[in-house]
């Protein structure tokens, strides 16, 4: 079928003749329709599409067209944080409806924050943010004498126009061309979304420079790379006959690997709150239809948490057999469970509340049913006081798909570990947390708050193309046998087509994927709260509280590297008994928002 290109479908009962020089193609005189004016396909009329204050060359100097991406492709752009936020949140992130000012790919200040910000990263180049193949490649554009260099992005012109110059010149990177999305196109043309508006440009930039015989496109996102290889495809079919633009055009598009990164956790959370104080005020002042907004937390469990170190030196002491495949396995080894969901107070004040610190040998390993390895631990010194949900204190390394961490407290024996490998660790106590974004009841408390509401969790994320899809968050390190440990999420690699490797967050609700919000990969964010207790949750207002407790140093540390969902597999069962746990279960339901086992199957359950 052939693609809609709006006001750039040509329409031939206008046409005039295509190779007078200065003479306008049938689709550019329907672009200039709109406008009420007829539209000339030269250099200066090119211009106009681009932030760059170059003056392009002429038509039969230009025999090549070099399209390059900017996110993912050419920069490493930061993506929402998957270890961070509930499978909800994500989606709403993405949704450039849910916030007055765009939400993540809306609003510059989340391009800005990247790694330390505007102020540091220009002065050196935002030096290790970019994918130095595709700047090697558009160096050897620019030595190319018959070649135009186009950066093509669908981010807003107005919102992203100064800033992206600006990473493109700290780079010394000489683009004949930086183009944006418009809010109206030059010749009038309105854009339902990033394939939309690249489709009329390129198809425009082509007409103008008719005398170029190749075209090559660098894209990172599946869905894009596809679209633009048939919108090729079906452009040269065109071009044949008296009424053709141009001849026909050689046409490569170049799938780029998947290149991104993540903001710094505080400096996320800090940027996000301000896109909320920013929502909240266009709602208060009327200017925005909307709910007020503030960031909540959920917790799944409360731990002694293991540095990334000791975890990696605990998993080595699993003998896991080798026939059992890889992709059944999920490693875990990152915490001694305290309790599931947050910790009452009495107990935390008998471990010493949030942030203390206690040390632990290993004295023992085993495993139960060939599908669940662990490890028992005792504190140092033997007369510590500690308290911990199972009988005795262990930490969950692994499990087999189907297991439960819970399994875990039905060992009995031990097998003592030998001298040579025995060690002891360092703890830290903590919650596993994930962030979620809701509507702000203002007659809710504390403890209220630390469970989602369904009608914000439901909200259905609509919108454009114009927001990275999710991508699964390889963050995690390889384990003893190859795997990984502290979480690989995997799904629809939104921004455009599925990759097994990576989920996506640009496309859709994520751009790319389904407008519905957030598909696969993480499911996490429900539940977790122990009912009674008042488990110490914040309302972050104002960025007064990030950097303190859960986001800094201070005395409320949470944990987030191996969030419910992460790991070998999206689906495993558990179960609703207390004990073991402490590892990132899953579990699938029907609303497709699960309650992921964040302190193993110790009793964590899904409230609703």
């Amino acid at each position: 079928m052939r693609p809609n290109y709006g006001g750039a479908a040509p329409q031939h009962h206008q046409q005039q003749s295509h190779r007078s020089h200065g003479s306008s193609s049938s689709s550019a005189i329907a672009i200039a329709i709109a406008n009420g004016q007829q539209a000339a396909l030269t250099p200066t009329a090119m211009g106009r599409w681009s932030v760059a204050s170059k003056k392009l060359p002429p038509v039969d100097q230009i025999k090549a067209l070099h399209i390059y991406d900017f996110d993912n492709t050419l920069f490493k752009t930061p993506m929402p944080n998957l270890k961070l936020w509930n499978n909800s949140t994500i989606g709403l992130l993405a949704n450039p409806d849910a916030f007055a000012n765009g939400g993540w790919w809306h609003d510059s200040r989340i391009l800005a924050a990247t790694g330390e910000g505007l102020a540091k990263e220009e002065q050196r180049a935002w030096e290790g943010w970019w994918n130095e193949k595709i700047v090697e490649l558009v160096q050897l554009t620019n030595n190319q004498k018959d070649a135009l260099c186009v950066l093509l992005t669908g981010r807003s012109e107005s919102g992203f126009g100064e800033l992206i110059k600006r990473i493109v010149a700290s780079k010394q990177l000489d683009f004949d061309m930086v183009s944006l999305k418009p809010a109206v196109g030059p010749g009038g043309e309105r854009f339902s979304n990033t394939m939309h508006f690249k489709q009329v440009f390129l198809r425009t930039l082509m007409e103008t420079y008719r005398d170029a015989e190749e075209i090559r496109i660098y894209e990172d996102r599946p869905k894009h790379t596809k679209g633009f290889r048939e919108f090729l495809s079906d452009y040269n079919t065109t071009q044949h006959g008296p009424d053709a633009a141009r001849n026909p055009i050689l046409g490569e598009v170049i799938q780029v690997a998947d290149i991104s990164t993540k903001l710094n956790p505080v400096v996320e959370v800090a940027e996000i709150q301000h896109i909320i104080n920013d929502h909240n005020k266009a709602v208060a002042n009327n200017t925005f239809r909307g709910e007020r907004l503030m960031i909540k937390k959920t917790v799944f469990f409360t731990g002694y948490m293991l540095s990334s170190a000791d975890t990696k030196r605990l998993l080595t002491l699993a003998s896991i057999p080798a026939g059992i495949p890889d992709s059944d396995l999920k490693y875990l080894g990152n915490n001694i469970l305290i309790c599931p969901r947050p910790c009452p107070a009495p107990i935390l004040d008998k471990v010493g509340g949030m942030g203390a610190k206690m040390r632990w040998a290993v004295t023992g390993v085993a495993c139960h049913d060939n599908s669940v390895w662990a490890a028992c631990v005792r504190p140092v010194p033997e007369g510590a006081r500690f308290h911990t949900e199972n009988p005795s204190p262990l930490v969950v390394l692994a499990l087999k798909k189907g297991a439960k961490p819970s399994d875990a407290s039905r060992i009995k024996n031990w097998q003592p570990v030998p001298p040579e490998k025995a060690f002891e660790f360092d703890t830290t106590v903590g919650e596993k947390v994930l962030l979620r974004i809701e509507s702000d009841h203002q007659t809710e408390n504390s403890f209220e708050s630390l469970f989602p509401h369904k009608t914000t969790n439901k909200r259905k994320h609509t919108g454009s193309d114009d927001s990275p899809a999710r991508r699964g968050d390889r963050g995690g390190y390889h384990g003893p046998r190859g795997g990984n440990f502290g979480g690989s999420h995997s799904g629809n690699r939104g921004r455009g087509g599925f990759n097994a490797n990576n989920a996506g967050f640009r496309g859709g609700g994520y751009r790319g994927a389904s407008r519905g919000g957030p598909r696969g990969g993480l499911r996490g964010g429900r539940g977790g709260g122990n009912r009674g207790s008042r488990g110490g949750s914040r309302h972050y207002h104002s960025l007064d509280d990030v950097g303190k407790g859960e986001f800094g140093n201070g005395a409320s540390p949470a944990m987030y590297d191996d969030a419910p969902g992460s790991g070998q597999w999206t689906s495993f069962n558990s179960s609703r008994s207390g004990g073991a746990g402490g590892g990132s279960g899953n579990t699938n339901n029907n609303n497709n928002n699960n309650n992921n086992g964040g302190g193993g199957d110790g009793g964590v359950e899904q409230y609703y």
